[in-house]
């Protein structure tokens, strides 16, 4: 089974404005409401691939009531922990000349919650899939997602991380199955601007180095690398469309990568469903469907 985990899953509320002008009202030309979170994301991503997975996470108040609907509503199994203070929060993402956001905060998490995520955590046997992914909370530890690693370290998972920074840095020595770091992020780690695929290549095999067995790094208009655990090399450019949407793309990579790896087991695939996951995704106002990856890989000859 594949479960995800979203630590402050949210409401997007998607809005299209023609020319938005600041301090004046404007009028939506297009307005949607998807349940939104990195691991969410990957969920509903999967779904979308035909294969299922179980969301985790915390929810609160009636925004969480609605994103455990939604998610219902899309076929994708969930089990989020109840927290008592504070609502689920609501992200707006505007799209006019330019994409703005305004991210809410979420809800109090307590310790006791972070305790239940443990015991259901504590239900996964070997074989599964866990990804965690996106930022924390920040009452939040951390260094949560090391914890996890470190506690479920006695089983034989295939744990994917798609964090930033030290949330990333810190799971290294545990082994991550997958890493999902883009190009800038990357850099980040090391302090470094990176300029071409070559270089990025080059700090995915540091990021081996300290443990990680396979590292894709997503680099928008340019495309994506992967560095995998028995040395192959793989990039391409991304297939050819105009981008409409940057909101679930790198989500759509990692569930991607995932549905092509679970299927067949072969890296190559994996690599190249990742990629046009994450172009579809960007290519519509929507997340990636399967005929819309498939009509992708066959456009770029895999």
């Amino acid at each position: 089974m594949i479960y995800t985990v979203t630590f402050n899953p949210s409401l997007d509320y998607i809005v299209s404005v023609d020319d938005f002008m600041l301090g004046r009202v404007n009028r939506t030309r297009t307005e949607i409401i998807y349940p939104g979170g990195k691991g969410i994301n990957v969920s509903m991503v999967l779904k979308n691939l035909g294969h299922d997975s179980h969301a985790l996470g915390f929810m609160a108040g009636f925004t969480g009531q609605e994103i455990v609907r939604l998610l219902d509503e899309w076929g994708v199994r969930s089990d989020f922990i109840r927290v008592e203070q504070g609502i689920s929060r609501i992200n707006v993402k505007l799209r006019s000349n330019e994409e703005s956001e305004i991210n809410g905060q979420g809800p109090a998490i307590a310790e006791e919650h972070i305790r239940q995520l443990y015991q259901q955590l504590d239900r996964l046997e070997d074989g599964d899939v866990l990804v965690l992914a996106g930022s924390i909370p920040d009452v939040m530890p951390d260094d949560i997602y090391m914890d996890i690693m470190k506690h479920l370290s006695s089983k034989k998972l295939h744990i994917i991380v798609d964090a930033t920074r030290d949330l990333l840095v810190n799971v290294l020595p545990y082994h991550p199955f997958l890493i999902k770091p883009n190009n800038h992020e990357l850099g980040e780690v090391f302090g470094v601007e990176l300029e071409d695929k070559e270089e990025v290549f080059t700090y995915a095999a540091k990021l081996q180095e300290r443990g990680a067995r396979n590292v894709l790094v997503s680099m928008a208009g340019d495309g994506a690398v992967l560095l995998t655990e028995d040395g192959q090399r793989f990039e391409s450019m991304p297939p050819k469309g105009k981008v409409v949407n940057s909101v679930g793309a790198g989500d759509s990579m990692v569930a991607g990568f995932l549905a092509g790896y679970m299927e067949e087991h072969d890296y190559a695939k994996a690599f190249y469903m990742g990629l046009c996951a994450g172009s579809a995704s960007a290519f519509s106002e929507e997340l990636a469907t399967r005929d819309e990856v498939l009509a992708l890989m066959h456009s770029i000859g895999k």
